[in-house]
C-alpha cells in the first residue's frame, strides 16, 4: 500500500511559539506511517482576516506562493493551525473555481518564476487523523489510554466555517474532534457556549486585549464547570491564547488562579501513544500539565 505523504505548513506561530506541536505532529504522523514533507521557503500563509479584508490580491498571491511550494513537492498540504487553514484552503478553492483570478495571481507569480496551477490540496491534521489513519487504528495503537480524562474540546471558528468548502459534518455539532479524543479513551465534555471564538482570532488579541481575555475566561470557566481536566484544541493560534491568555488572566484580576493545562490535537493522541510529553514540548506550555500527566499515569 503506498504511504500518505503531506507537505507540512507550519505557519508562523508553531514554530516560534510552539515547536512542541511541530513535534507532535511529526512523531504522531510519522508513527502511523505518513511521510512529512518540509516546505522549504514558505511564508506567512498570510493571515485570512487582516490581509484578505484590505488587498485580496495580495493575499491571494501569497498565499499561492505558499500552494505552489506543496505542488513542487507533489503533496497535499497539510496544516495545525486553523488561520492557515483558512487561508490557503479558501484560497485555493477561490483560485481553482475562477480563471480570472488564476491569471491575475499567476502574472505576479511569473515575476518571481513561479505559476499556480491547482494540483494540491489543503487538509487540517484532525482530517488526516480521521480519515487517514482512522479512529480504530488510533484505538489499538494507544499503549497509555487516557482513561477517565475529562477533555473541553474547542474546534475555533475557521476549522468548521464556511461549511459549504469544508466539509466535516454538521458545523453546528460536530464530533470528529471528539471521536479522536474518545479512541484514545479520554472522555470529551459538553460546555456551555463550546462553539465560541477562543477571543484572540479576527485582530481582536492585537487591538482589544481585554475583550479578547473576556471571551478566553468565559470560554475556561464553561470548561471548568463542566469538569474539564484539560483544553484540548486543533489550532496553534487558539492554543496560545488558551495558554498565554490564562497567565494574563491571573495577573488581570485580584482573584485569578487559571492554570486549565491546553493540550494540541497531536500531542493529545501522542500521550496515548506512549510519546514523551518533554519531545512533545508539554512542559513550555505557560500553564503547567504535571498534574495532568500524573493523572493519566494513575489511570
Amino acid at each position: 500500500m503506498r504511504r500518505s505523504r503531506y507537505a507540512y505548513f507550519l505557519g508562523c506561530l508553531t514554530p516560534n511559539r510552539y515547536p512542541g506541536i511541530e513535534a507532535a505532529t511529526k512523531d504522531v504522523l510519522t508513527f502511523f506511517d505518513i511521510d512529512v514533507l518540509e516546505m522549504s521557503g514558505a511564508s506567512c500563509c498570510p493571515a485570512p482576516g487582516v490581509f484578505g479584508s484590505f488587498d485580496l490580491l495580495t493575499w491571494l498571491t501569497i498565499a499561492a506562493r505558499n500552494l505552489t511550494i506543496a505542488e513542487a513537492l507533489n503533496a497535499n498540504i497539510v496544516v495545525t493551525c486553523n488561520g492557515c487553514f483558512a487561508t490557503l484552503q479558501e484560497a485555493n478553492h477561490m483560485l481553482k473555481s475562477s480563471k480570472e483570478l488564476r491569471e491575475q495571481v499567476n502574472r505576479l507569480l511569473a515575476k518571481i518564476g513561479r505559476e499556480y496551477k491547482g494540483k494540491v490540496d489543503v487538509v487540517h491534521v484532525v482530517e488526516v487523523l480521521r480519515n487517514d489513519v482512522g479512529l480504530e487504528r488510533i484505538s489499538d495503537s494507544t499503549i497509555q489510554p487516557l482513561t477517565g480524562i475529562k477533555v473541553g474540546v474547542h474546534y475555533g471558528c475557521h476549522f468548521l466555517k464556511p461549511s459549504e468548502t469544508r466539509q466535516k459534518g454538521n458545523p453546528e455539532t460536530p464530533v470528529i474532534m471528539e471521536e479522536l479524543i474518545s479512541a484514545v479513551d479520554a472522555v470529551p465534555v459538553e460546555y456551555k457556549d463550546k462553539l465560541m471564538c477562543c477571543g484572540a482570532g479576527g485582530g481582536v488579541r492585537a487591538a482589544k486585549i481585554d475583550i479578547a481575555l473576556d471571551f478566553t475566561k468565559e470560554k475556561i470557566d464553561n470548561m471548568l464547570a463542566a469538569g474539564a481536566d484539560c483544553v484540548c484544541t486543533p489550532c496553534a493560534f487558539c492554543h496560545f491564547q488558551f495558554d498565554a491568555g490564562q497567565q494574563e488572566l491571573n495577573a488581570k484580576l485580584k482573584n485569578g488562579n487559571y492554570n486549565l493545562p491546553v493540550i494540541f490535537i497531536t500531542q493529545l493522541v501522542g500521550l496515548g501513544l506512549g510519546i514523551s510529553p518533554v519531545r512533545m514540548g508539554l512542559y513550555d506550555n505557560k500553564t503547567q500539565v504535571q498534574t495532568l500527566l500524573d493523572k493519566i499515569r494513575r489511570a
